[in-house]
């Protein structure tokens, strides 16, 4: 019996046609009653893969002291919001706030927004975040605010669509999925009706295949309106490239390994590399400060990463140090998150945070 997620997808093709890979990665991500965020907790080692928020304690800490830093560049307002978009189980909020309540005007002028479209993500937030001494609301997008805004994004940008492009001897041609038989997907590569930049196109050699995302674009320019609106700061933690790049990162991943993306659809976690040298521009045409990218490790060594480790080890068992050596590596190795993960920072303010005030 073919998956109904599956079947919807063939029947779609069968209708109008070959599906665009973008189209493809929002409904087995996104649907509302099959996607594969809707639908399950995806975390940890149980789950297909692990975060950083996850990984140690540490990590929401220390982001949550770069949330202070930002807050007092901002002048101390005595209202702030503080929003934070993919927030997976709320781990990385209820760490951050454990820091920020060492700030206690901060936290008592703090509103929290929540922007995940899981319903089961949603709850497991809700039972997390349950006693907050601030006002905390969900939202399906980003919602309008008057209030100064602070923003974090980790491995949000990496779960938005890509647009696999191939450069042809006479056109420019777009990854697309389409039937093979009753019960199989297969990808085509057809025109594509996308928009780009044709110089950059025009140079690339026949052959090349690249990644494009509007959609990622189109997410950093409104969170970019959003804190240039009434002040305020981004942080966004993703792994991805600075360097221009050609080849597919795109694949599924299950159960901590790659697998075939057009083999369950909706059962799988489907992601990207970011580009990280397109979130810059994006932020820097709405007139915002751009800061980084740096990468992970070096952006947790710069906030104490080292020091916090030694804090929450003094004078403990030699299984908990053990734990806390582990995740240090985990977060900063370079064969681990610290270099292919990246830090980038977006303020409406021009001042080096922490984080930011080294050279990468």
């Amino acid at each position: 019996m073919i998956p109904a997620l599956k079947t919807r997808i063939l029947e779609d093709i069968a209708l109008t046609g070959p599906m665009p890979l973008s189209r493809y990665m929002n409904l087995c991500l996104g649907d509302p009653v099959s996607g594969y965020y809707m639908t399950r907790d995806p975390f940890g080692a149980a789950g297909d893969f692990t975060t950083a928020p996850e990984v140690s304690q540490m990590f929401g800490e220390l982001i949550g002291a770069w949330l202070i830093s930002a807050w007092q560049a901002l002048g101390r307002p005595p209202r702030t919001r503080l929003a934070e978009l993919g927030p997976g189980r709320g781990t990385l909020m209820a760490d951050c706030l454990r820091s920020i309540a060492l700030e206690p005007d901060f936290l008592r002028g703090l509103e929290i927004d929540m922007v995940d479209i899981s319903p089961v993500l949603v709850a497991s937030q809700k039972q997390k975040l349950s006693h907050l001494p601030c006002p905390i609301r969900w939202h399906d997008s980003l919602p309008d605010s008057d209030l100064p805004t602070l923003l974090i994004a980790n491995e949000l940008f990496d779960a938005l669509p890509v647009h696999v492009l191939v450069k042809t001897e006479n056109y420019v041609a777009e990854r697309h999925v389409t039937a093979s038989s009753t019960d199989n997907l297969a990808f085509v590569d057809l025109p594509t009706t996308l928009q780009f930049a044709q110089p950059d196109i025009d140079d690339l050699p026949t052959g090349t295949v690249f990644e494009l995302s509007p959609e990622r674009s189109d997410m950093a320019n409104h969170m970019a309106s959003t804190i240039s609106a009434h002040g305020g700061a981004a942080l966004m933690i993703d792994y991805g490239y600075v360097q221009p790049k050609t080849g597919v990162t795109f694949q599924a991943i299950t159960d901590h390994r790659s697998v075939d993306p057009l083999e369950h659809p909706g059962e799988a976690d489907l992601t990207a590399l970011v580009d990280f040298t397109s979130l810059q521009n994006s932020f820097k045409s709405e007139g915002i400060h751009v800061f980084g990218p740096v990468s992970q490790m070096n952006f947790l060594l710069d906030l104490g990463l080292l020091e916090r480790a030694g804090q929450l080890g003094a004078n403990q068992s030699e299984d908990v140090q053990t734990g806390l050596q582990q995740a240090v590596t985990r977060l900063v190795a370079p064969d681990e998150m610290g270099t292919l993960f990246k830090v980038l920072a977006a303020t409406s303010f021009d001042i080096p945070l922490p984080g930011f005030q080294k050279p990468s």
